[in-house]
């Protein structure tokens, strides 16, 4: 499902409903089209390393993981592409110290974010499911199908 938002196409399909394509060598661009994207070289690239990684990274990171790869994308490419990516639905952004992190999942999902170092830890809905019911019912906020929880704090690594 899609629409037309101020010039750009935008996809209101959760990037859960189509993820598993993106880590099937034919799959990405695919993926790619189905969102309405064409298939550019930095985006089959980019899409590949965070569908296949599981992690979040910044646009440095995504970077420089491609250019260690032998891939010549510069960094403004990659943060248009990444940019391209949460803008239709296919990648999630995550805002805590330091720059953007970017991922994508195949199951939604909450964060934990450090606020030391920036690492982003997924925590899943079943884990944090008391958690949401117990703010629902003190703040009276009716929680819908979407959204994320952001968790801030030190992980294992930054704590003394």
């Amino acid at each position: 499902m899609s629409r037309r938002e101020k010039g750009r196409h935008v996809t209101t399909t959760p990037p859960s409903a189509h993820l598993g394509a993106a880590t099937a060598p034919d799959g990405s661009a695919l993926l790619l089209r189905r969102h309405g994207l064409r298939c550019t070289a930095s985006r089959l690239c980019a899409l590949r390393l965070l569908a296949t990684s599981g992690q979040h990274y910044s646009s440095a990171e995504v970077c420089a993981a491609l250019q260690e790869r032998g891939l010549p994308f510069d960094q403004a490419t990659v943060y248009r592409t990444l940019e391209t990516f949460t803008d239709v639905g296919l990648a999630h952004a995550v805002h805590g110290p330091g720059p953007k992190r970017y991922g994508v999942s195949s199951e939604p999902h909450h964060h934990a974010v450090c606020e030391e170092c920036g690492h982003v830890q997924d925590l899943a809905i079943a884990d944090m499911r008391e958690a949401v019911e117990r703010i629902t019912r003190l703040t009276g906020l009716r929680a819908g199908t979407g959204g994320s929880l952001l968790l801030y704090g030190r992980c294992a690594r930054c704590s003394p």
